[in-house]
C-alpha cells in the first residue's frame, strides 16, 4: 500500500490528466438524470449518469479517444490493436476513424453481433477469437508483438483511466450539492479508478462503491487478497465486464480509494434493467445496469434513507433478441421476491 503522500500525489496526477483530457472532441457531456420511480421505491434520491447516450452508446469512447489522441505520430502511423468485449472496441474504432489510424479489434466469439457490426461499421477490422475476453486479450497482445501495432488496453492504461475519469468531472459539476455515494460498474477497473481518483481528491467524503457481476468479480477478489488475482473463469451474461483480472494501474487507485465492492446476480441485473427502462424508457445492456442493481442491494442491506446516490448507467449495447430473456428473468425474479 503506498504512503499517504504517495497516494495524494498519484491522485493529483490523475486529476491533472483528467482535466486536460480532450475527450469532447468526440465524446459528449451526458445528463445526470433523476430516476423518480426508483427514488420513491428506495427512499433516496437516485440519479443516473447516462453514459449510454455517448456516440458509441458507452462511456468507453472517453478513454479510447484520450489514449489514441496522445499517441506519437509514429504510433499513429503503425496503427493500433486492442481486445474488447465490444464497448471499448467501438470506442477505439470511432476514435481511430476520427484520427485516421488503422485499427484492429480482437473480440471474443461470444460478443453480441450488435457490437461486432458496430466496430465494422466504424471502419475497424474485427477479428473474433476465444470464448471470453481473457482469450481475446492474449491473442491481441500476441498480434501486437508480431505486427508492431500499439496495443491499446481497454482499462489498464493511465490515459484510458484519465479519459474515463471525465465522467466524474461532469458529475461534480452537474451536482454540487450533497452527495453520499457514487456506484460504479467494474470491468478491468478503468472507469472506477478514474472516477475514484477525481472524486476522492476533490470530495473525499463521497463514497465510491464498485459493483461487479458475481460471475466476474475480479476487483472484489483482488481487494480480499490484497493482490491482483486471476479468476479461473468468467460469466458472459454481463459481457461488458467479463474480465478475469483487475488492471494494475486501476488497482493501484482502487485499493485505497474504493470504499466497498458489491456483487450482484444475473437476475438482479435483469430487474435493474427493467427499473431503468421504467424510469427512462431506455434499454441498457446487463453491465450498464450494474450500478442500479448495486444501489438496490446497498439500500436493502443498510436501510439508508434520504441520501443522494448516483449510478453510472454505463452502456446500451445489447442484441435486440436478448431482450426476451431479460424480460422473462426480470418477471420471474420479481414474482419470487
Amino acid at each position: 500500500m503506498p504512503s499517504t503522500l504517495a497516494q495524494h500525489t498519484l491522485l493529483e496526477q490523475y486529476v491533472k490528466k483528467i482535466l486536460a483530457a480532450p475527450v469532447y472532441e468526440l465524446a459528449v457531456h451526458t445528463p445526470l438524470q433523476p430516476a423518480p420511480a426508483l427514488s420513491l421505491a428506495l427512499g433516496n434520491q437516485i440519479l443516473l449518469k447516462r453514459e449510454d447516450l455517448q456516440p458509441t452508446f458507452s462511456f468507453k469512447i472517453r478513454g479510447a479517444y484520450n489514449k489514441l489522441v496522445n499517441l506519437s505520430a509514429a504510433q499513429k502511423k503503425r496503427g493500433v490493436i486492442t481486445a474488447s468485449a465490444g464497448n471499448h472496441a467501438q470506442g477505439v474504432a470511432l476514435a481511430a476513424r476520427q484520427l485516421g489510424i488503422d485499427a484492429m479489434i480482437v473480440m471474443p466469439t461470444t460478443t453480441p453481433e450488435l457490437k461486432v457490426s458496430g466496430v465494422r461499421s466504424r471502419g475497424a477490422q474485427a477479428l473474433l477469437h476465444g470464448e471470453s475476453f481473457p482469450f481475446a486479450l492474449s491473442h491481441a497482445l500476441e498480434l501486437a508483438s508480431q505486427t508492431g501495432k500499439t496495443f491499446v488496453s481497454p482499462f489498464d492504461d493511465p490515459d484510458v483511466i484519465a479519459g474515463q475519469g471525465t465522467v466524474a468531472m461532469e458529475i461534480l459539476r452537474q451536482h454540487q450539492g450533497g452527495l453520499d455515494a457514487i456506484f460504479v460498474p467494474v470491468d478491468g477497473g478503468g472507469l472506477i479508478a478514474g472516477i475514484a481518483a477525481y472524486v476522492k481528491y476533490l470530495r473525499p467524503e463521497v463514497r465510491i462503491i464498485g459493483v461487479e457481476s458475481e460471475h466476474s468479480a475480479c476487483l472484489n477478489a483482488a481487494l480480499q487478497a490484497d493482490d491482483r488475482v486471476v479468476l479461473p473463469s468468467v460469466g458472459t451474461f454481463a459481457d461488458g465486464v467479463a474480465v478475469a483480472q483487475i488492471g494494475a494501474h486501476g488497482f493501484e487507485v482502487c485499493r485505497f480509494c474504493v470504499d466497498e465492492v458489491l456483487t450482484v446476480s444475473n437476475d438482479e441485473l435483469c430487474i435493474a434493467m427493467k427499473n431503468i427502462y421504467d424510469d427512462t424508457r431506455s434499454i441498457t445492456e446487463p453491465s450498464g445496469a450494474l450500478a442500479v442493481a448495486g444501489i438496490k442491494k446497498y439500500v436493502a442491506r443498510t436501510g439508508v434513507r434520504d441520501q443522494t446516490l448516483i449510478a453510472i448507467d454505463s452502456g446500451a449495447n445489447i442484441n435486440f433478441d436478448s431482450l426476451r430473456h431479460v424480460a422473462e428473468r426480470a418477471a420471474l425474479s420479481e414474482a419470487s421476491a
